[in-house]
Parts: structure tokens; sequence; C-alpha cells
């Protein structure tokens, strides 16, 4: 079956959020250490996470994240999240985006933790993941939009000034409407003078010109979603002819409605047009998803076999900010798995 196929294919992951990774177990054991207004039990959770919209969405999604307090939750959740994404999973590379903004709070630092203990946590949770599941893992530090420009000088701080040894990446996520991309000109610039990739969320609820934006002035090297790109086929044709991959996660924009359904999702729009696509699960948990489902979607929105499946594997590899020795050890591992699955 194609999901046996799947569910064992070597793979990396690009898009996928830190917080947005907890899974019902980790939030059960978050929520009992900070009881609140997330329930603990994970039956109640799947009503939690029944989002009516993107505005719910991320409601919901600060709810969990004040349940990460300490280093001790930053690293608890991180090490298991790792443990998530290897077990069933097959990642061997993953790209997190965290938001430590969201955790050290700086115009709150009596409920908020300094930067140098949540650096700490995440690399000892990296370090730990590799060493026990042989997954590698690599940050992409994350701006809420919705705290603005403050929370962008914020994590520029933190990327430059407190930089973990796996950070490749600059990002900016959170609400699109009302914020726009060239608000965060600046911090973008100096992220990739400094060697981080710029990877912003874009045209996820808004239309191809805030793509245009992040490819134009923030310097875009993939971007996050672009859902909106299929409605313009100028825009498509600069994504093909640059080689700039979108992440694409299907289930995440169904649940927060950028999309009506996976049957009118722009997938195969992109694939026709010729741009780079890559496969991910955004916030898996919380869209009632895996990875591995997202790649059974694919599969059936494009008409993939077993081989097509692994040119999406192999163009999450190519598409990552891996190093070489990592990026070629997963060619090989993903090349070995299928020719032993023929």
């Amino acid at each position: 079956m194609l999901s046996n196929f799947v569910a064992g294919l070597p793979k990396a992951e690009l898009h996928v959020h830190h917080v947005g990774s907890a899974s019902p177990r980790i939030v059960s054991e978050l929520a009992e250490r900070h009881p609140g207004t997330v329930p603990s039990d994970p039956g109640l959770l799947r009503d939690f996470f029944a989002f009516r919209d993107f505005a719910h969405f991320i409601e919901v999604y600060l709810a969990v994240v004040d349940l990460v307090r300490t280093p001790e939750d930053v690293r608890y959740l991180t090490y298991e999240i790792a443990r998530e994404l290897h077990e069933g999973q097959s990642v061997r590379y993953a790209e997190l985006t965290c938001t430590p903004y969201t955790s050290v709070l700086p115009d709150d630092p009596d409920r908020g933790m300094p930067i140098e203990a949540y650096t700490e946590a995440i690399e000892d949770a990296r370090l730990a993941a590799e060493r026990d599941f042989g997954l590698v893992l690599r940050w992409i530090y994350d701006v809420p939009g919705e705290s603005g420009v403050p929370a962008a000088d914020a994590t520029l701080g933190f990327a430059l000034d407190h930089r973990p040894e796996g950070l490749v990446a600059f990002g900016l996520g959170g609400p699109e409407i009302g914020v726009p991309r060239d608000w965060f000109v600046p911090h973008f610039k100096a992220a990739r003078a400094a060697g981080l990739r710029s990877v912003p969320h874009a045209g996820e609820t808004t239309g191809p010109e805030t793509i245009w934006t992040s490819l134009r002035d923030l310097g875009a090297e993939r971007i996050g979603h672009g859902t909106s790109a299929a409605a313009d086929p100028e825009l498509l044709a600069h994504l093909a002819e640059h080689r700039i991959p979108l992440e694409v996660c299907p289930s995440s924009n169904v649940a927060t409605r950028a999309v009506a359904s996976l049957a009118e999702h722009p997938l195969p729009t992109f694939v026709e047009a010729g741009v780079v696509v890559t496969i991910n699960s955004d916030d898996p948990p919380m869209f009632g998803t895996t990875l591995n489902r997202e790649y059974e979607i694919a599969a059936d929105l494009l008409g993939l076999d077993e081989s097509g499946l692994v040119d999406l594997a192999l163009a999450g590899v190519d598409a990552s900010f891996a190093p070489d020795d990592v990026k070629s050890r997963l060619r090989a591992e993903i090349a070995s798995y299928a020719a032993s699955a023929c």
C-alpha cells in the first residue's frame, strides 16, 4: 500500500512549528504542569483544536504557547517533538520554526525566561535528538507578526546576539492581514547579512502581492504556504524560473480556511506551472495530521506513485538548508529505500 511506503520513506520537514507540533500527549503534560484554560484531557483537546477560522487558530495557538513557561518546558517540548517526528514519520531532518519572543516575553520579564535559558534548552534537546534518534534538527527564528515591529526587533537580537548553533534561518509568521511584510525589511536585511536564510510566510490569507513583497523586499528564498500564488500566472512563472520553493501544507490550509477543501487546493496548479514544492505539516497535531498524511494527500492530488513520492522527498532535501553532508546522506538513504521497496 502507498501509505506503508510513505511511512517508511525518509523525509525532510521544512515547515513545522515548534509549539504547533505539541501533540495531545505533550499538551496534556504541559497543561497538568500549568492548569488553566487548556484542558489536560486528551479527549477534550480534540474539541479545543476545532478551528473556526485563522483568527481562532491564532487564539488557540497562543493558549498553547502560554503553557511553555520554563526552560524545562522548552526542553521537554522540543525533545518530545523530535521523538514523534522520528517514530512513525521517518523524518531524518527538520527545520523547526521557533518563536522565542513568546517565551522570553521582553515586555513581561516576570513571566518570561531569559533568552540564554531558552537557547540552552533547545540546543540541549537538539543534541539529544540527534544522539538518541538520529534526527538532525535546525532552527528558524520566527517573528510573530501579530506583535509587530517590537517583536521583530527582539527576535533579531535573539538571532544575532544569542545565536544558537542550530539556527539557519529567519522567518515571519502569524496574521498577514494588517501586518505588511515591508514593516520587517530592516530585520530581514540584517539577518541575511549575518548569514541567515529568509523564509517568511506569505500568501496564506492574503493575495499574491504579499508574496511579491516577500520576494522583493525580504529576499525570501522559500515561501511559507504561498497559497494565493495560484491566482497570479506571472508570479508562478517567476517562482518556477528562479526555483523558489513553496512550503505547501495542505491540511493546514483547509483547517485555517485558506482554501475551502482539499479538492480545491492549488498544489496541482503549482506543479503544472513548474514551481518547486515541498510537502510539510505546519502544526500537525492541531490540524489532526502528520507529515505522512500530507504526503498521502499530495499523492492523491497529484496522482503520484511511489516514484513521484520519492521525488517529493528529494525536493524537500534539496530545498532545505541542511549541511551538504546531511543532504548527501539523506539523498542516499531515500534512494536506498526506494530501491529496496521496488
